[in-house]
């Protein structure tokens, strides 16, 4: 994927959860018309994708070994956000 940028973690607080916010959304608010869920098939657990007028806005990651994150925060091109190693 390229232009796919860490907002923020998802906050639910389970342990299985790993998703991700790739853009900015009010918490628990549908995201409307142009909505859509991308179903991916990973050789473990759950992974989704929500886009949102041809953009991916939440990668949701369940059930999922945990994500290797590269470098610090802060690190690597100004600018840039985090990155994260997203397994097949």
């Amino acid at each position: 994927m390229r232009d796919v940028r860490l907002v923020g973690e998802c906050g639910c607080g389970d342990d299985f959860c790993q998703s991700i916010r790739t853009a900015e959304h009010p918490q628990g608010q549908p995201y409307g018309p142009g909505h859509r869920c991308v179903p991916l098939l990973p050789s473990s657990g759950d992974l989704v994708l929500d886009v949102a007028h041809g953009r991916i806005v939440y990668i949701e990651i369940l059930g999922r070994p945990p994500l290797r994150r590269r470098g610090e925060p802060g690190q690597g091109r100004s600018g840039a956000g985090q990155q994260l190693d997203l397994p097949a």
